[in-house]
C-alpha cells in the first residue's frame, strides 16, 4: 500500500477506479436460472439451493414454530440492542412521511399528492459468513412505514437448511409477511415472477454478491423495480490531525472487512498523519477474525495527499462514495461542498458503523459512484406518489381557454374538444 501524494487530475479516475465487475459476464447463468425459476416454480429453488448452496430444502417457507424457535436462539442483550436499532430507524423514517397539501393553482383548481405503498415488495437478505440481520430492519421498518400490505424475506439457508435465528427474530419484530429459504439468483428469480410458494413482489430491495447484483439487473428487465444498483461496499475518510489516527484505521477496517473487493480511501492534507493511521491498521488487523478479508481490501486501498480544500472537495464529489466520514477542523466548506455521497458521517465520535446498525440511518447505500443520481434507501422508495386535482366549473373557465390553445396548436383536437364541450355547457 503506498501513499499517493498530490495527484494530476488527469490521474484522478484512474486512481478512483473501483474493483468492480460487469454483470455482462453473468447474465448468461442469471437467465438461465431466471428460465427454469419461471418454468419450473418450487423444483427449480430446490435444484439450485442444492447445487449452489449445497443443500437440500424439503419446505422452503420458514415455519411459525422456527420463528417461535429464533426468540430462545437470540440472546436478551441482542434482542435489546436490536430493539433499540429498530426504534431509531423507526424514529428517524417516521419523520421522512409528507402531510396531504391541497395546492390552488388557479382559482377552482385544486392540486395535491398523497403516497400509496408498494402493495408488495421483496427483501433479500444475504446469510453467509455476515447474516445480515440489520438490514432487515433497515428495509422492513420503512416498509411497515410506508404501509406496504406485503413484505416478503428470502435469505439463503445454512449447511443445516435454517435460517440464522437473528434474521428471523429482526423479520417477525418487523412484521414481515413471509419468509423464504431461498438465497441468490434463484431467490430474485422467484421474487421476480413467482412461485407456487413464493409470490411475486412489485419491487425487490436488498444487498446480495455478484450473482444476486445481476440478478437484480436482469429483474429490472422483466419489469420489476430495484432499489438501486449495487457493489461492493465504499468508504472514503477526509481526515486532518485533529482526527484520531486510531479511529480512522477502524473505520477504514470496518468496510474492508465486508470483502476483497471493498474498497477503502484516506485523504488527507497530512502525509504523517497518514503514515499514522497505516501503523494503527497494522496494529488493530492483527485482532480481526476476517483479517484475510480486510487485507486483500486494504492492499487495494488508497491514501491520498492533497493540499487544498478545493481540490480534496472535488475530488470527493468525482468520486461519490457511499460512505463519507468528515473528521476534519474545516468541516463546514466539506459539509456545504459535498453533493454527492451516499450518507455522511461527522466528527471524530461518528464512526460509518453507526449508520449501519443503529444511528437511525438507512444503511442501503449506492456504491460505485451512483451517489451521483440515486439516493440512499428512504421511506420513499417504498411509496408511490400520486398526484390528485379538482376543477369547479369556475376553475375550468380560468384555465380552459389555454389549454384549449394548447391542444389545437399541437394537433391533438380531442384534447380540445374535451374542454371545449365543458365551456360551452356554462354559457
Amino acid at each position: 500500500m503506498k501513499i499517493i501524494k498530490n495527484p494530476k487530475r488527469t490521474d484522478w479516475a484512474s486512481i478512483l477506479e473501483r474493483p468492480t465487475f460487469t454483470t455482462e459476464s453473468l447474465d448468461k447463468v442469471v437467465n438461465e436460472v431466471f428460465d427454469a425459476v419461471q418454468n419450473e416454480g418450487d423444483s427449480a429453488l430446490k435444484k439450485y439451493t442444492q447445487q449452489f448452496d449445497k443443500v437440500t430444502i424439503d419446505t422452503i417457507k420458514v415455519s411459525s414454530d422456527e420463528i417461535l424457535t429464533s426468540k430462545d436462539l437470540v440472546s436478551e442483550v441482542l434482542k435489546q440492542a436490536i430493539q433499540l436499532a429498530k426504534n431509531n430507524i423507526e424514529i428517524f423514517h417516521n419523520s421522512q412521511k409528507t402531510a396531504k397539501k391541497i395546492i390552488t393553482t388557479s382559482p377552482g383548481v385544486d392540486c395535491w399528492q398523497e403516497s400509496r405503498g408498494i402493495e408488495k415488495v421483496g427483501i433479500y437478505i444475504p446469510g453467509g459468513s455476515a447474516p445480515l440481520f440489520s438490514t432487515v430492519l433497515m428495509l422492513a421498518v420503512p416498509a411497515k412505514i410506508a404501509k406496504c400490505k406485503e413484505v416478503i424475506l428470502c435469505t439463503p439457508p445454512d449447511k443445516n437448511g435454517n435460517i440464522h435465528p437473528a434474521i428471523l427474530y429482526a423479520a417477525n419484530l418487523c412484521g414481515v409477511t413471509q419468509i423464504f429459504k431461498v438465497g441468490g439468483i434463484q431467490a430474485i428469480g422467484a421474487l421476480t415472477f413467482g412461485t407456487e410458494t413464493i409470490p411475486n413482489v412489485y419491487k425487490i430491495f436488498g444487498p446480495g454478491n455478484q450473482y444476486v447484483t445481476a440478478a437484480k439487473q436482469v429483474a429490472l428487465s422483466k419489469g420489476i423495480a430495484i432499489d438501486m444498483p449495487a457493489g461492493p461496499s465504499e468508504l472514503l475518510v477526509l481526515a486532518d490531525e485533529s482526527a484520531i489516527a486510531s479511529f480512522v484505521a477502524s473505520d477504514l477496517l470496518s468496510q474492508a472487512e465486508h470483502g476483497a473487493d471493498s474498497q477503502v480511501i484516506c485523504v488527507s492534507k497530512s502525509e504523517e498523519f497518514l503514515f499514522g493511521v497505516l501503523e494503527e491498521i497494522k496494529e488493530q488487523l492483527v485482532e480481526l477474525p476476517r483479517r484475510d478479508l480486510a487485507e486483500k481490501a486494504i492492499e487495494n486501498s488508497k491514501f491520498i495527499v492533497l493540499e487544498k480544500d478545493a481540490d480534496i472537495l472535488d475530488l470527493i464529489n468525482e468520486y461519490a462514495p457511499e460512505h463519507f466520514i468528515v473528521a476534519v477542523e474545516n468541516e463546514h466548506f466539506y459539509l456545504n461542498g459535498i453533493v454527492n455521497a451516499g450518507s455522511v458521517f461527522i466528527g471524530n465520535y461518528t464512526p460509518e458503523s453507526a449508520g449501519d446498525y443503529a444511528s437511525g440511518t438507512n444503511h442501503t447505500l449506492p456504491t460505485n459512484g451512483f451517489a451521483k443520481s440515486y439516493s440512499g434507501v428512504n421511506l420513499d422508495a417504498f411509496v408511490k406518489k400520486i398526484t390528485f386535482q379538482r376543477i369547479t366549473k369556475e376553475g375550468i373557465q380560468n384555465i380552459g381557454n389555454s389549454i384549449e390553445l394548447m391542444a389545437a396548436e399541437e394537433g391533438l383536437d380531442a384534447h380540445k374538444n374535451a374542454v371545449t364541450l365543458r365551456l360551452e355547457s356554462l354559457k
